[in-house]
């Protein structure tokens, strides 16, 4: 009698579990479809169709598309660049991020104060002010940076800052009885920090700093303000204002940001769901 309770028991939960699952596939289903109906829509929205319905004439846009041909090889060039921006500033982000973070855990007065003034001030002024800081303003003091170098400056501060709260959250998540066992075990407060403490301290960070990178890919199109970073904005710009096609120029550059966005999006999903096996 027991063990056929208990089969029954086990067939019940088999069913809910497969119901569940044909309920997330529908779902999915669906919002594939919508997705494919609202892309078929904003295809439709720049065919450049015309209807005309008694006196009401309704067109939609009209792109060149010759134009379109002809530069999107010119602008797709600048994706190097924009991912070369976004690599660098993110691993310059992490970095400082890390340190400010230990710096707001720190109970040693300086080593606090300097961590909360440079995400103070990072955090008061714009991520725009900041590249031209570092591309205009320091040469009155005799430094010379390249667009490059000042982008990846201006964007690894500006996120680091943002970061270090991310980071200051990861540390002290982890539990003081741990740091108290790795101690016992005979480690020492570095060793404790490599081989305790930051690889927890990373795992939750990682999700929140896949977000950042996305963001930072898209704000990485700030740099092309100097005139001298050849990276996707600054290509679509160049092309659109010299043929007058500013609205093809900028919808190419729109769809190349957006692929990499969807892209850097499902490679986020995969990692955090590998992360979320050690939750099970």
């Amino acid at each position: 009698m027991a063990l056929t309770e208990k089969h029954e028991s086990t067939s019940h939960a088999e069913q809910l579990y497969q119901a569940q699952l044909r309920r997330d596939r529908i779902f999915r289903a669906n919002v594939g479809v919508s997705w494919a109906v609202l892309f078929l829509i904003l295809i439709f929205l720049f065919s450049g169709q015309k209807f005309e319905l008694g006196d009401f004439t309704f067109k939609t846009i009209s792109l060149n598309t010759s134009f379109i041909v002809k530069n999107l090889w010119f602008i797709a060039q600048g994706l190097g660049q924009t991912l070369l921006i976004s690599s660098l500033s993110i691993l310059f982000a992490m970095t400082l991020a890390l340190f400010a973070a230990l710096g707001r855990l720190s109970a040693f007065p300086p080593f606090y104060a300097v961590s909360t003034f440079y995400v103070s001030l990072i955090r008061g002024t714009p991520l725009y002010l900041q590249i031209f800081f570092f591309f205009l303003a320091l040469p009155q003091l005799g430094i010379v940076l390249s667009g490059l170098v000042s982008g990846v400056l201006a964007l690894g501060l500006n996120y680091g800052a943002y970061m270090s709260e991310t980071f200051r959250a990861g540390l002290s998540s982890v539990g003081k009885g741990q740091r108290e066992a790795a101690m016992a075990l005979g480690m020492t407060p570095g060793q404790t920090m490599r081989r305790v403490v930051l690889p927890q301290a990373l795992r939750f960070a990682i999700p929140p700093m896949g977000n950042d990178f996305i963001s930072m890919t898209k704000d990485s199109a700030l740099v092309s303000a100097t005139g001298f970073v050849h990276e996707l904005m600054w290509r679509a710009v160049k092309v659109g204002r010299a043929q007058f096609n500013n609205l093809e120029a900028l919808i190419i550059a729109a769809i190349f940001y957006w692929m990499m966005t969807l892209i850097l999006t499902y490679i986020q999903g995969k990692i955090e769901t590998h992360l979320a096996k050690g939750d099970r």
